[in-house]
């Protein structure tokens, strides 16, 4: 085991051989004069301010760090938060608007059906029959239904009517020999509820504010 280098032993004063100082370390000083005095009193009250200006600069950049890091995961919660709204919105305006349409389709039955009639118009006028498929609790009446809208458009052909059990309530279909056409309104539903879905999965957290202007 070695111990610390022996280190050589040095005198502050060394003498001459006639006797002079030869070399002499210089000593602190001990007696200042008044201006001497108020020189080091401003110099070490400069230093010390700037000592405290970068301990204070140094605790503000710190603060800042970390009012910035509080402030990026509060900005991510309030996108979960927007998110789950818009989410629970849409579910909301879905389930309304299934309310809706069956309280729609209760009350006017027929109306689907003779609304897709009249949009057909050209495509049926010389059709020599049309033959509608429809749930059972839509057949009853829906043939006097399609006379008057036949009669409306101008269809002169025969119109005959199939109660289908296999078809959910309200559904329908159209078959005029050239074309046809069909309507279920569960699958519709289903269809809307499928975009919508995906819609709000594609947007994410990245959907426009709910409040306009509040990015900035």
């Amino acid at each position: 085991m070695t111990g610390p280098s022996p280190q050589k032993f040095g005198f502050d004063t060394v003498f001459s051989d006639d006797g002079d100082v030869a070399f002499a370390a210089p000593r602190p000083k001990r007696l200042y004069t008044i201006e001497e005095v108020e020189q080091l009193r401003q110099q070490a009250y400069a230093d010390g301010e700037r000592q405290a200006l970068a301990s204070m600069q140094a605790l503000q950049a710190q603060a800042l760090a970390g009012i910035s890091d509080a402030a990026a995961q509060a900005l991510g919660k309030l996108a979960e938060v927007a998110h789950e709204h818009r989410v629970g919105s849409a579910e909301l305006a879905l389930a309304c608007g299934r309310a809706i349409a069956d309280a729609a389709l209760a009350h006017l039955p027929h109306a689907p059906v003779q609304a897709a009639l009249e949009s057909l118009a050209r495509e049926v006028e010389a059709a020599p029959r049309l033959v509608v498929n429809a749930a059972p609790d839509l057949a009853p009446g829906l043939a006097e239904a399609l006379a008057e809208t036949a009669q409306a458009i101008g269809f002169a052909g025969q119109i005959v009517v199939r109660p289908q059990p296999a078809l959910s309530p309200a559904a329908f279909t159209l078959d005029f020999g050239d074309g046809s056409a069909a309507f279920d309104p569960a699958q519709a539903a289903e269809r809307v509820a499928a975009v919508l879905t995906a819609a709000l999965a594609a947007e994410g957290l990245h959907a426009e504010p709910l409040i306009p202007g509040s990015e900035g």
